[in-house]
């Protein structure tokens, strides 16, 4: 049998084939995918929430509460990132701050988890002599929790509305017909805008706005007509009733007398359009699990994008 007169040579060499094989692939690699390190970051968000719908129609900010919570942002490469947020927020309107004869208020805490894919202007980078700053775009999917409350007094009792049925969900009308009530969760599509700035080669701040356009028309509680305040009345007693027309609880400047409650049909909100809520605040995050990619194998790989 025929021995190899020299293993180590020949094991040098099958060495050495590896890694340029190695190189080769790995050069093929980031011809289709980034050439940096995929990075994450974890961090909180504290900023303001308000609601725009059938009672504030067009008033940004107005009636705005603090909001925060919590965000992961994966890197996928200086020009995109993928980002989770967990939200904590509350908005609320009153048609007396805008003169409103309808007389309708609302408070609703607001619960949201959001997966946005966002896209950088420039390309940013956490390395000395690169760019370390960048406005950004995003828009994903949302899923959110509300539940919509309102007082017949403002130092009484918050009433949950959506139980109460105050647009007669649960009860049938003249046809035997009832509508059902509506789903305190649903989804929104958030998109906005924002800046980032990379703080060395661990931290990012920054600040953004976002609207989340929901297609519930129920955030206020307020969509369709009014129902018949009778039948409310009698079927489900006199909360409910009371607050699903407010009118009477002012007085006409004409005669001095209180508002007669609306007709059955009168238009008590508009169908035509669904509420829309906003997040805008500042973020810091934390980075870690950060390492670049290198395609010479003899060397030790390199922190950080």
């Amino acid at each position: 049998m025929v021995t190899d007169a020299n293993p180590p040579q020949k094991l040098l060499k099958v060495k050495r084939l590896s890694i340029i094989i190695a190189c080769v692939v790995c050069m093929l690699l980031q011809g289709i995918t980034p050439a940096r390190a995929q990075s994450s970051e974890f961090g909180a968000l504290f900023g303001t929430t308000f609601y725009l719908g059938d009672i504030n129609q067009t008033k940004l900010f107005k009636n705005s509460h603090l909001a925060g919570g919590f965000a992961y942002r994966y890197n996928i490469s200086p020009r995109w990132a993928v980002r989770g947020n967990f939200l904590f927020g509350k908005v609320s309107a009153s048609d007396a701050a805008f003169n409103n004869t309808r007389n309708l208020s609302f408070m609703s805490p607001i619960t949201e988890f959001s997966a946005v894919a966002e896209l950088n202007f420039l390309k940013l980078y956490n390395v000395p002599q690169k760019n370390h700053f960048t406005p950004y775009i995003f828009a994903g999917i949302t899923l959110f929790s509300f539940n919509p409350q309102a007082q017949l007094d403002t130092a009484g009792t918050w009433y949950e509305l959506q139980s109460l049925g105050t647009e007669g969900q649960g009860i049938a009308d003249t046809n035997g017909l009832a509508t059902k009530r509506y789903s305190l969760t649903n989804v929104a599509i958030p998109f906005g805008i924002g800046i980032k700035v990379n703080i060395g080669r661990h931290f990012t701040i920054g600040a953004e706005w976002g609207i989340r356009y929901t297609f519930t028309d129920y955030l206020d509680d307020v969509r369709g007509v009014y129902f018949d305040n009778e039948i409310i009345r009698e079927q489900r007693g006199s909360i409910p009733a009371d607050l699903a027309d407010r009118t009477p609880e002012l007085i006409n400047p004409a005669t001095h007398e209180p508002y007669p409650f609306n007709t059955a049909g009168t238009q008590r909100g508009n169908v035509r359009t669904t509420d829309i809520y906003s997040f805008a605040g500042i973020f810091f995050t934390v980075k870690f699990g950060n390492e670049s990619k290198t395609c010479d194998l003899l060397k030790p790989r390199h922190p950080l994008h």
